[in-house]
């Protein structure tokens, strides 16, 4: 199993998850975040980080955001690690409401 990160990320891009994750299974893109499912050993503690609620285990991803699970692990092999907390975007706080982004992914 692994966590998989949804659309509420783009353009928020939070990164509280990231200090907590023990194994260092994010990656960071432009503006989204992904969780490497190789190295994501299913441990949850990210998921109550996340100020968007973005993050969901595999099984429980919505059935309309399910194809970010291989958008997750696609990214993850191009995107590199991130292990620190760093500031959101700067326009996070405006876009953490907005649905429908996927537009706004960045690759």
């Amino acid at each position: 199993m692994t966590f998989v990160v949804t659309e509420s990320c783009i353009r928020c891009k939070y990164t509280d998850c990231v200090d907590v994750c023990p194994v260092d299974a994010f990656r960071e893109g432009p503006n989204f975040l992904v969780i490497d499912p190789a190295d994501c050993i299913d441990c949850a503690v990210c998921v109550p980080e996340c100020p968007v609620s973005a993050i969901y285990a595999e099984e429980d991803v919505p059935k309309d955001q399910r194809d970010f699970t291989p958008l997750n692990a696609e990214l993850a092999l191009v995107w590199k690690p991130i292990t620190r907390t760093k500031p959101a975007l700067p326009d996070a706080d405006a876009w953490s409401a907005v649905q429908d982004k996927r537009d706004q992914l960045e690759r």
